[in-house]
């Protein structure tokens, strides 16, 4: 093969895996894009529940100093319905924080056959180096996310079943602990809309990291951008 038929090879490659790259940047972007939304979406949810929450202490306690027997059912009635839509909101929150747990850990796998990559070819790549650091730290908060998720779905899970347990009793013993119980709940929906903005931050973060591993894909290995013409890029 002479030189030139090498050097064509060699772009067309280039060329190849150039596009590809830019397609799994553009699916990562719009990956990060909706899980933005959905952070967004969970904010809004949690300090609707939250307040709904404080809400209902403030009704136990009404009914409670009255010795309101009607009240105290509807607050109760009322605890058990946002108990149950919470424990569905927890399972769905559970489920999307494996779902993206699962694309961190795949993400770490492509930057690392990257980065190795360029060591076997004796390519120095700081950039993807770098990919690799950004990934590992994702997929590490990620897996802390699936944890944490998980141990709020069981202490809500444990709290509606000492709930259950007590209901519509009315002596002293039962109604304080009642009372613990929903004091309880608001400090979980009060650390879970902490953790809900924490984590749209970080995916804010990442969707930046996104956009700056595709501009630093658009250029060649010596710097320079490689622009489009009829749909590959040409370096």
């Amino acid at each position: 093969m002479n030189r030139i038929s090498s050097a064509l090879v060699a772009a067309l490659l280039f060329a190849g895996s150039a596009q590809a790259q830019e397609r799994r940047n553009h699916t990562e972007r719009a990956q990060d894009r909706r899980e933005i939304r959905q952070d967004r979406r969970e904010v809004r949810d949690d300090r609707r529940d939250l307040e709904e929450l404080r809400g209902v202490l403030t009704r136990f306690d009404s009914a409670w100093s009255r010795r309101n027997e009607r009240d105290m059912s509807e607050v109760e009635a009322t605890l058990r319905k946002l108990l149950r839509a919470e424990l569905a909101e927890s399972h769905a929150e559970l489920e999307a924080d494996r779902a993206e747990a699962r694309r961190s850990y795949r993400e770490v796998r492509g930057a690392r056959w990257e980065a190795r990559d360029d060591a076997g070819w004796r390519r120095r790549n700081v950039d993807d180096r770098k990919d690799l650091r950004d990934d590992r730290r994702d997929a590490r908060d990620d897996a802390r996310d699936v944890r944490a998720e998980a141990a709020m779905l069981r202490t809500r899970k444990a709290i509606a079943r000492e709930l259950a347990a007590i209901e519509g009793m009315r002596q002293g013993g039962a109604l304080h602990r009642k009372r613990d119980l929903i004091v309880e709940l608001i400090q979980l929906g009060e650390k879970e809309l902490r953790d809900g903005k924490q984590e749209l931050r970080e995916d804010r973060r990442e969707l930046r990291e996104d956009r700056r591993e595709t501009r630093e894909d658009r250029r060649d290995p010596y710097g320079h951008r490689r622009h489009t013409v009829g749909g590959w890029r040409r370096a």
